[in-house]
């Protein structure tokens, strides 16, 4: 759920907010090496062991209320102008949760009227509404596998992966632990009718040798199966420092 977080004025149009940072480089997926702001939202569905982000939703180990603001749309707007960035990547927690949010379809207009391209990535449990689709120019889906600890029910929503696939605008990209996690993801692109080229598998990882290795131990089976492949760029350069 998103976290309840006191409103502001009313009129305002605000959303719940952890963190906006860049410029810096996207570090996963199709956009790797861009030059991008990042603005990440609070809340998630999902609850991941290895969550590099536990801070925008676990209230067991952070004070929400000090990680996560209400803030007014027009703020979010004048801080990623700022920056500069021609990417701008909304992030989470899982974004998708702040649709029916005043001020969702505000935002996501703001940041694609000022000429940026506008990247939403995602767990993929929520369905892209119409108003979310026309204004982003791409999806990154991250569906979480076993190994993440939530059931299958909560992390896997079929109809909702498929909406992605329809969009036309979507890249579906697999943290994955070891090799033997890859038959999951072959199960899961068979029966969403995912095309594989629309495929990307990342190593799971917080340190550079631990991404390394698990590169190179799932490169091969990466390439028999057609998909394409994802370091964490950000790690490799930063290890796990925040808003990087």
């Amino acid at each position: 759920m998103v976290p309840m977080i006191p409103k502001q004025a009313t009129g305002v149009e605000s959303l719940v907010v952890s963190e906006i940072f860049g410029p810096t480089f996207q570090g996963e997926g199709v956009s790797t090496g861009r030059h991008a702001s990042f603005v990440r939202l609070g809340g998630c569905d999902l609850h991941c062991s290895w969550c590099d982000s536990p801070y925008t939703w676990d209230s067991s180990r952070f004070d929400l209320r000090a990680e996560l603001a209400r803030r007014p749309v027009a703020d979010i707007l004048q801080d990623v102008d700022e920056r500069g960035a021609a990417l701008t990547v909304l992030t989470g927690g899982e974004p998708l949760l702040h649709q029916r949010q005043r001020g969702w379809g505000t935002l996501l207009r703001g940041l694609t009227t000022r000429g940026r391209e506008l990247e939403i990535e995602t767990n993929g449990t929520k369905a892209p509404d119409p108003e979310t689709v026309e204004n982003t120019h791409r999806f990154t889906v991250s569906p979480k596998l076993a190994h993440s600890g939530d059931p299958q029910e909560m992390r896997v929503r079929p109809n909702a992966l498929k909406a992605f696939v329809d969009s036309g605008k979507a890249s579906f990209k697999f943290v994955v632990a070891s090799v033997h996690d890859l038959p999951e993801v072959d199960l899961l692109v068979t029966t969403v009718g995912i095309p594989p080229e629309r495929v990307w598998i990342m190593p799971e990882g917080t340190g550079s040798d631990v991404i390394l290795a698990r590169s190179q131990e799932l490169a091969d089976s990466i390439l028999q199966r057609g998909y394409n492949f994802s370091s964490r760029l950000h790690v490799l350069l930063w290890a796990d420092e925040r808003k990087r």
